[in-house]
């Protein structure tokens, strides 16, 4: 192993704490739709993710080639801003976990980085170029390319689906609900461990424990991988809740859409090395496929505050990060005073989240607000609806009225015909023989 200094082994520890968060934080991309279905238990569910994200950890270093040595250049870049990189990146994460929304570990990272690396070293030390095409071009895109392949997968199934009997189709599809989330699960130990090996990878680099341009040592791959699937194990339920269904109702054919859809846009990106949010595009998948089904809606209310969500985590974490850099400019202090700052947030919001717990016992109940409250788009629809004219009123009046009376004249007719009975008396004692 590289030679390993005190602070190095401190940026270390907390990378891999960022990847356990990222762990339980991106848990819903690959289990929320399978547990909302009742395809799988939630806990077997999540069991069953972790193992899938430790080995996807393994298949391929190509984001993590973007992290390290693609994203920000490496000369002048000290271990503390990896820190202050890493404390930003920790602190979003849990503050959207604690509200139950499904922004991008992958974005609160590189915003870290982008502010820490700014603070420290000003403009140059970010490559525009890189930024602009593999990290806010595939931010964009990916939701969108996710959302439409969802929305017609899910057409399509349930077009093949209605000739096949409902029991039938249920099960078939819950089964490959089941294989498409493990394809998930792989596919964001592929992308989102990555993210760590690179950040740990860059941190070695800066400390002068590896070369510029080396690759991820083994051991950095062993230890993201078993960090992000430790964090996995635990289960996001609060981000569960709201991606099975605080965005849409879904069905087992949506749900299997939604996640094919979603492991697709994922293993592609990986493979080009592009740093992509899992979470945007499995958010994205989810909402393609609720539009999929004839009468499916999107609470656009969940989804609005998503989208802000998205918006604030590159420049949020950026802030945070850029804040740590400076406070730790002045030595050893500064560097203890951003560590029992991170501890102790940490903390309060662990603390803040045991007032209303959410686990695998509830975690597909839906608040009453979300479940009855119309979205942006339900509520416009229903305003332009057309009302039924009067004419049609008065037909439909004019109908009821007609099938009335014709009721109550045969009524008449059938008491008219038939015969009045006669009065019952008491039966006479029979004659004497």
């Amino acid at each position: 192993m590289e030679h390993i200094t005190l602070l190095l082994g401190i940026v270390i520890i907390t990378a891999l704490v960022f990847d356990f968060t990222n762990g339980f934080h991106d848990t819903a991309n690959a289990m929320a739709t399978t547990i909302s279905t009742g395809a799988l238990k939630p806990k077997t569910a999540v069991a069953m993710s972790a193992v899938l994200n430790l080995v996807g950890a393994f298949m391929s270093v190509e984001v993590a080639k973007t992290i390290s040595k693609g994203l920000v250049n490496e000369e002048g870049i000290q271990p503390e801003v990896i820190f202050a990189a890493l404390v930003g990146a920790i602190l979003w994460n849990l503050v959207t976990w604690l509200v139950g929304l499904p922004s991008s570990s992958s974005h609160a990272l590189m915003g870290g980085l982008i502010g820490a690396a700014v603070a420290s070293a000003g403009l140059d030390a970010v490559n525009g170029s890189v930024l602009v095409t593999k990290v806010l071009i595939p931010a964009v895109a990916a939701p969108i390319v996710a959302g439409a392949a969802a929305m017609l997968a899910a057409k399509v199934t349930y077009k093949i689906g209605g000739k096949l009997g409902g029991k039938t189709a249920t099960k078939g599809y819950r089964a490959g609900q089941i294989a498409s989330a493990g394809l998930v699960s792989l596919a964001h130990g592929t992308n989102d461990a990555q993210k760590t090996m690179g950040i740990i990878t860059l941190a070695l680099v800066a400390g002068g424990a590896l070369e510029s341009g080396a690759n991820p040592p083994v051991w950095v791959i062993v230890s993201a991988g078993m960090a992000i699937a430790l964090g996995t194990s635990l289960g996001g339920w609060r981000i569960i809740r709201t991606m099975g269904s605080g965005l849409t109702d879904l069905q087992p054919q949506q749900g299997f859409a939604a996640q094919t859809a979603a492991a697709n846009v994922i293993l592609a990106s990986s493979s080009l090395g592009f740093s992509l949010s899992t979470t945007h595009a499995c958010s994205g998948a989810v909402m393609g496929a609720g539009l999929g089904r004839k009468g499916g809606v999107v609470r656009w209310s969940t989804a609005t505050r998503m989208f802000i969500a998205w918006g604030l985590t590159l420049p949020a974490a950026a802030v945070v990060a850029s804040g740590a850099e400076l406070v730790m400019r002045t030595g050893d202090i500064g560097i203890a005073a951003v560590a029992v700052f991170l501890i102790g947030s940490c903390v309060a919001i662990w603390v803040i989240s045991r007032r209303q717990v959410v686990g695998h016992h509830n975690v597909n109940d839906v608040e009453p607000t979300a479940a009855e409250e119309p979205g942006v788009v339900t509520t416009a629809m229903a305003a332009v609806a057309v009302p039924p004219t009067v004419a049609a009123e008065a037909t439909a009046a004019g109908t009821a009225s007609t099938a009335a009376a014709a009721s109550a004249v045969t009524d008449e007719e059938l008491k008219a015909t038939i015969p009045a009975a006669a009065p019952t008396t008491p039966a006479a004692p029979a004659a004497a023989v």
